[in-house]
C-alpha cells in the first residue's frame, strides 16, 4: 500500500498555491476536471466546476481543489474535530517559515510557538504544524 495524495479543499486556488509553495512545495500540474465521472466518484450533483493543483514535496503529493459550483462550509476547524487535524511540514528555518506564512495570507498561532515547532493556519484556516526538520518523529523507509 502507498498513499497516493492528500486532498485539501480551498476557497482560492491561487492563494493557497502561493502559501504552500512558500513552505517548499512545487507545482507539478493543474487542471480543470470534467464533471463526469467525477460527480459520481464524489457523490455530488453537477455542475461541479472542479479545479485542482497538484503540489509535491519529495514523494508527498498535496492536491488543492476548489469547486466553482459548490460553496462548501467556511467553519474554522479546531484540532479536536474528527478527521484530518493538521498537516505537519518539516522546515529548516521556523522563523523564515513563519514569515512566509504571514506574507502569503496565513496566520501564526503565536500562543503555540515553541521555537522549534509552531502551529499556523493556511489562508482557509487549515491547521499546519511547522516543525524543525531535525525533529522528525518518524523516518520514512
Amino acid at each position: 500500500m502507498t498513499v497516493n495524495h492528500v486532498g485539501l479543499r480551498v476557497r482560492d486556488l491561487d492563494a493557497s498555491k502561493r502559501f504552500y509553495e512558500a513552505l517548499g512545495f512545487t507545482e507539478k500540474f493543474s487542471m480543470d476536471v470534467d464533471d463526469a465521472p467525477t460527480d459520481r466518484l464524489l457523490s455530488l450533483d453537477p455542475p461541479l466546476g472542479l479545479r485542482v493543483v497538484y503540489l509535491t514535496d519529495g514523494p508527498f503529493v498535496l492536491e488543492l481543489l476548489t469547486f466553482d459550483e459548490h460553496e462548501g462550509r467556511a467553519d474554522e476547524r479546531v484540532i479536536t474535530d474528527i478527521g484530518l487535524t493538521h498537516l505537519s511540514i518539516g522546515v529548516d528555518d521556523v522563523e523564515a517559515a513563519k514569515a512566509a506564512v504571514v506574507d502569503t495570507g496565513g496566520e501564526v498561532v503565536t500562543s503555540s510557538d515553541l521555537g522549534a515547532a509552531v502551529m499556523v493556519r493556511d489562508p482557509d484556516g487549515q491547521m499546519v504544524e511547522l516543525l524543525q526538520t531535525a525533529l522528525r518523529p518518524v523516518t520514512p523507509h
